[in-house]
């Protein structure tokens, strides 16, 4: 039963599970587009698959949130592993471009896949252990964080791996020789992060336990899954909190698409080389990482001294917007004094979009049943891509400069602008719980952070 599992073990598995998941996803950062022109790739297939894998994974994003709400949490991680598995195998071993194309396919529905169910578990296990006041943001906040140190570890190992290979007897060499070109040294990042994937697949069927559930027949689980995802829709609509969260994704989506899409001209163009540049977008990357996780980290503290997790919302995009305005405004420049600010700005935006995140989905799930708790996160995720897509369609379209920019940062400025009416509701709801014989307001209605390490029992 999941009531077994006491709030830390549950925690120390969700955060398990982050690492285990997104370090193989990391290893194929760096070298993934070079491996795809070390096989011949010209710029429109790689384009090409990239575009498949986003499709994939934004057509799969709700119905794999239903699927994880009526099938089980446990079922679809796993199968989100052995499509990563499947996809990480064929993308380094292949070489058609068909073929290519088709892991990258996969690569996408193990994406979708993967956007709930482990932090769905986490939820369901802690509320059934300590029930639905339970402190939710301090794991939310250790598996984000997680995930960053996962995806910054595996950038760098990606990246140093093939370097390494080269070195001294040129094993790299040696080991493309004895596999007639099967294998590459830029493979080998890859084959490593497929090896994880398996170890991640019996992690989740051996440290994950669910409720019983009814025994499910294919077609009651399609049939529901349909039903399941039009609540999920439905409860952005209804519920103000709910609707916010989802725009602020959107918004967090929009920054981060003008981050990765401009970072590696501008990168270039400042280090005066594209190879150079290419090791100052790896750097840069695991950077960024970094900075997200230690937002991620800091995301109790904010909510504490922000005095609810809806004004920590505020604040952290707040400071990512002011992020991304700070590279807008030095975008025309390329002095040392420009560089600093631009790194400053740079920290800054993934810093506040990893604080906001853990309060963003403590707010979410305080307003969701376990029954669609999944696809609440599939359609949080589904907003985050989609104005990310579209933030890039905008781009290719406006003239390079500050312009794109400066819209980045105005767009997660008005997500931020979204949580000051919540801010001041929290501020009256906080008040009223001074008086007496007043009713406490719910967590989920925006009062004075309860689970502030000063008042956590």
């Amino acid at each position: 039963m999941t009531g077994t599992l006491d709030i830390r073990t549950a925690r120390r598995r969700y955060v398990t599970l982050c690492v285990l998941f997104w370090l193989p996803l990391g290893l194929s950062i760096a070298p993934l587009i070079l491996l795809f022109t070390e096989r011949g790739m010209a710029m429109a297939a790689i384009a090409g698959f990239f575009a498949v894998h986003s499709l994939t994974a934004a057509a799969l994003e709700l119905p794999a949130g239903g699927l994880s709400d009526a099938l089980g949490r446990r079922a679809v991680l796993a199968a989100a592993g052995l499509l990563n598995l499947a996809a990480l195998t064929i993308v380094a071993l292949g070489s058609a471009p068909w073929l290519l194309g088709f892991g990258m396919a996969l690569m996408g529905a193990g994406r979708a896949l993967s956007s709930g169910p482990a932090e769905a578990w986490y939820v369901d296990t802690v509320q059934a252990h300590a029930g639905p006041d339970a402190d939710l943001r301090t794991g939310l906040a250790r598996g984000s964080s997680a995930t960053s140190a996962a995806l910054a570890t595996g950038t760098l190992l990606g990246g140093a791996l093939p370097w390494l290979l080269g070195l001294g007897p040129d094993l790299g060499a040696r080991l493309s020789e004895a596999t007639s070109e099967l294998v590459l040294p830029l493979s080998v990042p890859m084959l490593l992060g497929a090896a994880v994937e398996i170890v991640f697949v019996m992690y989740v069927f051996t440290s994950l336990r669910e409720p019983a559930r009814p025994v499910a027949t294919l077609r009651n689980v399609l049939r529901g899954i349909p039903a399941t995802i039009g609540g999920g829709l439905r409860l952005g609509g209804r519920d103000a909190l709910v609707r916010r969260v989802f725009l602020s994704a959107g918004a967090a989506g929009s920054a981060m698409a003008v981050i990765e899409l401009l970072t590696p001209g501008r990168a270039a163009a400042l280090s005066g080389a594209p190879e150079l540049g290419a090791v100052l977008v790896a750097v840069l990357a695991c950077a960024g990482f970094i900075c997200s996780g230690v937002g991620s980290h800091l995301a109790t503290l904010t909510a504490c001294l922000a005095g609810s997790g809806e004004r920590a919302v505020m604040v952290s995009l707040s400071i990512s917007s002011g992020g991304l305005l700070m590279l807008g405004a030095t975008a025309a420049f390329t002095g040392a004094g420009s560089m600093v600010l631009a790194a400053m700005g740079y920290g800054l935006v993934y810093l506040g979009i990893g604080a906001a995140g853990p309060n963003e989905n403590d707010l979410l799930h305080r307003r969701v049943s376990s029954s669609g708790r999944a696809t609440a996160l599939s359609v949080q995720s589904l907003a985050l891509q989609l104005a990310g897509a579209l933030t890039g369609l905008i781009i290719g379209v406006l003239p390079p400069g500050r312009l794109p920019w400066l819209l980045g940062g105005t767009v997660l400025l008005a997500g931020a602008a979204l949580w000051i009416h919540r801010s001041g509701t929290a501020s009256i709801a906080a008040a009223a719980t001074r008086q007496p014989h007043a009713v406490s307001p719910s967590p989920s209605a925006g009062g004075s952070d309860s689970h502030c390490p000063k008042t956590h029992q």
